[in-house]
């Protein structure tokens, strides 16, 4: 007569049916399975003990297994009793709220203005739930005393591509068009990308408009199992050289950047971005307003790379971070790039790009390093033997320069932080003081022990 929404599963257990005690001639007892259901709507009290037969929530049964098999996994047991004692269904309570709790986060991301494909959020490893005191934003946050100066004028080509006038975009700013047909970048890491913008008058489809469309694939923000804190992993395969995401965040000023980092130096974590590409006068700090990118990790072996874009504003002081894969992708695969990114100058600019997906062998699963530019404060100096500590900080070479030599690109600032564990560190990157080594714990085959 009625239809009722189950909410969620906290309890289990197994019963004989009443006046037969076997089945058939194999003597194995006839059992009943009921659930405890939390009715939608209703409170606790009000939960009923339900059969089997009476429940059509398929997802909600699945997801109720996989928290027993995960709990009975930890508790070392293997058999699945007839009544599940107290503190396991506690347990499944509590994982059944928690897990609510991310769904609501992960609408909440992906009601975000200008996303175009969906961000999802899983942890099957603890009940940590959402990050206090952050916004997810998808558009950088302009802090207070900076200004972005809009393009004034744009392209006249109708194929930029294939026809374009006076250079397009890339052009009129002295560099190539950083695309092949298919939106892969094929310009070297170090060179500048500008793509077209609101002035332009090509259209939304122009090749020249990669970045600005947002992200191309459907990515997780997940709890990683080997105490790195959350990470990022991809759900689709992503081509080599294909974009994935920007980090974004609030932009401010250095000197704020370094208020702020005294600040989150004593808190344990921090999340700045140095914006050095000519001059190190402002910082992208994602700690309490970013996207996505504020959960990727580090690895020695990253996956990603990542250029500094221009748009609708010019200005080389405030270029746009964007990541870019450095290889093919698998899905499944975490996201991760170098906190203490350097430019290889052997990586010269390639005319075509494999358009086809390229497979190659996934890093170690459990081995990159904890934490991400949430946990790190790195600063840009030129390359450096990886072991050593900081120096005085020198004039960074800049990006794109006809230098051969490696170099550095706007990175996350100062020492990083192991997810989980407390700052050991405090002294900012490039003071005169010698900062300890931090250790690298990514675990690839090529990690540098550490990362100064």
């Amino acid at each position: 007569m009625h239809n009722f929404e189950v909410e969620y599963l906290c309890d289990y257990k197994r019963t004989l049916v009443p006046g037969r005690k076997t089945a058939n001639a194999t003597g194995v007892p006839k059992e009943r399975e009921f659930y405890l259901v939390k009715w939608k709507g209703y409170p606790d009290h009000m939960n009923t003990w339900e059969p089997r037969k009476n429940l059509r929530c398929v997802e909600l049964l699945r997801q109720f297994w996989d928290d027993v098999f995960l709990e009975l996994q930890r508790q070392k047991k293997t058999v699945v009793p007839n009544r599940f004692e107290t503190e396991m269904s506690s347990y499944l309570e509590q994982r059944a709220r928690h897990r609510q709790s991310l769904q609501r986060w992960e609408t909440q991301i992906n009601s975000v203005g200008g996303l175009t494909k969906r961000i999802l959020v899983r942890n099957r490893v603890d009940l940590e739930g959402p990050p206090n005191n952050f916004t997810y934003i998808n558009n950088y946050k302009v802090g207070e005393g900076i200004s972005m100066t809009t393009m004034a004028v744009g392209c006249e080509c109708t194929n930029c591509l294939e026809n374009p006038v006076g250079g397009c975009c890339p052009g009129v700013s002295g560099h190539g068009f950083a695309y092949n047909e298919c939106g892969q970048v094929k310009v070297k890491p170090g060179e500048p990308i500008y793509e077209c913008n609101n002035m332009c008058r090509c259209g939304p489809n122009c090749p020249n408009r990669v970045v600005q469309r947002g992200i191309q694939h459907t990515l997780c923000i997940f709890k990683t199992d080997n105490g790195r804190g959350w990470g990022v992993r991809t759900s689709e395969r992503i081509r080599r050289h294909s974009f994935v995401m920007e980090y974004v965040g609030e932009i401010i000023t250095t000197e704020e950047a370094e208020r702020r980092g005294q600040v989150y130096d004593r808190q344990g974590a921090t999340y700045l971005f140095d914006l050095d590409y000519v001059e190190d006068e402002y910082t992208i700090d994602a700690a309490h307003y970013g996207n996505v990118s504020h959960f990727v990790n580090h690895s020695c072996s990253p996956n990603l790379q990542v250029y500094n874009v221009f748009i609708d504003n010019l200005d080389e002081r405030l270029p746009r971070l964007a990541f870019f894969s450095n290889r093919g992708i698998s899905a499944g695969e975490e996201l991760t790039f170098d906190y203490n990114m350097q430019i290889d100058p052997i990586d010269v600019e390639s005319t075509k790009m494999d358009s086809n997906f390229s497979m190659t062998i996934s890093p170690k699963k459990a081995s990159l390093v904890t934490g991400s530019p949430k946990k790190v404060h790195m600063t840009g100096s030129p390359k450096k033997d990886p072991l050593m500590t900081g120096s005085p900080k020198k004039d960074p070479p800049m990006i794109g320069s006809p230098r051969k030599d490696p170099l550095m690109i706007g990175s996350p600032r100062k020492d990083p932080l192991m997810a989980g564990s407390p700052r050991k560190d405090p002294l900012m990157a490039g003071s005169p003081k010698k900062r300890a080594r931090m250790e690298c714990k990514c675990g690839t085959d090529n990690c540098r022990g550490y990362l100064f």
